[in-house]
């Protein structure tokens, strides 16, 4: 199978509870830290090198998450695909 096929079915399959959560809290860590990064007047250069670190940080996060397939929710959708 050709690997950007097999990425784009897991990325389309369902993803289980506990890593939407994960992918929610990536979501949020990344949107402060661009909302850091984006904020008008002076921002502290340490601040701008941790919101950068919180961008990737985040943007990882929801990467790998969406990446994680439910094998279970996934055989069912099959199943009543086929039927």
């Amino acid at each position: 199978m050709n690997i950007l096929s097999e990425v784009k079915s897991r990325a389309l399959a369902p993803t289980p509870p506990f890593f939407q959560f994960l992918k929610k809290a990536g979501l949020l860590i990344a949107a402060i830290g661009t909302a850091v990064l984006t904020a008008p007047g002076l921002v502290p250069e340490i601040l701008q090198e941790y919101a950068g670190y919180a961008i990737t940080a985040g943007t990882i996060l929801v990467s790998i998450c969406q990446l994680t397939v439910d094998e279970q929710k996934l055989e069912e959708r099959l199943l009543d695909s086929v039927q």
